[in-house]
């Protein structure tokens, strides 16, 4: 399969290194800067192919979107216009320590509602409550006892399923999430975030997630990265 990621962060790093390597996927990657010493050097490293934004899109069939969330708005206008993709959104909004504030987020629209009106093309939620480390050296094979499960959020029912299936072929369990109303579930700091939880856990753990606590979530997780920062 064709795949794009775009994103040379840790987490797109290491999305690519693990579907090109591990998956023997053809990979391209693509930063904001474009082909170069830098994004090249990182390419090689993830066994992925450096690339710009608009050529990795236009030769894939699934583009998973590793950036954050304000960078959205600055893709290039038009760029999923030529072709249909499914998109997989791993972002996460973290207005106080990263993205600035959106106002339409803040209003209560779910983040991942939020990217795909920017981008214009309907997206999957995956891949966003688990941490870069954690997917890199927490896959397991199916059936193993205490296997890490990584939820797809989604209102198409075969997008959501090629999510599901690469979620498998990395070594954890898939769990349907349902529409893409319901991605509020895995979002920043609610009880299923980056919590490496088996399927049953996670599952627990989405019912216990109250939506009228959004905001609340998100400031104690951003709460705890602050602190953890200033105690380094």
């Amino acid at each position: 399969m064709n795949i794009a990621v775009l994103g040379a962060g840790s987490m797109g790093r290491t999305l690519a290194r693990s579907l090109a390597q591990k998956l023997g996927h053809h990979v391209s990657i693509a930063n904001s800067s474009g082909p170069g010493p830098g994004l090249d050097a990182l390419a090689a490293e993830a066994g992925a192919t450096p690339a710009s934004v608009v050529d990795a899109v236009r030769a894939s069939e699934i583009v998973f979107l590793a950036i954050p969330t304000k960078a959205v708005a600055d893709l290039p206008p038009g760029l999923f216009s030529d072709n249909a993709p499914v998109v997989v959104d791993l972002g996460n909004y973290h207005p106080e320590l990263r993205d600035g504030r959106i106002d339409a987020i803040d209003r209560g629209m779910l983040d991942s509602q939020w990217v795909a009106r920017q981008i214009g093309r309907p997206v999957v939620k995956a891949f966003n409550n688990i941490f870069a480390a954690s997917l890199l050296e927490k896959g397991a094979p199916k059936g193993a006892k205490g296997r890490v499960a990584l939820p797809v959020a989604g209102d198409s029912p075969s997008a959501r399923a090629m999510a599901l299936r690469l979620v498998d072929d990395l070594g954890f369990d898939p769990v349907d999430a349902g529409d893409l109303d319901n991605s509020w579930r895995q979002q920043t700091g609610t009880p299923a975030y980056c919590k490496d939880l088996d399927a049953a856990a996670l599952r627990r753990a989405f019912d216990e997630a109250q939506r009228s606590r959004i905001g609340e979530y998100r400031a104690e997780e951003e709460a705890r990265i602050r602190n953890s920062m200033d105690a380094r």
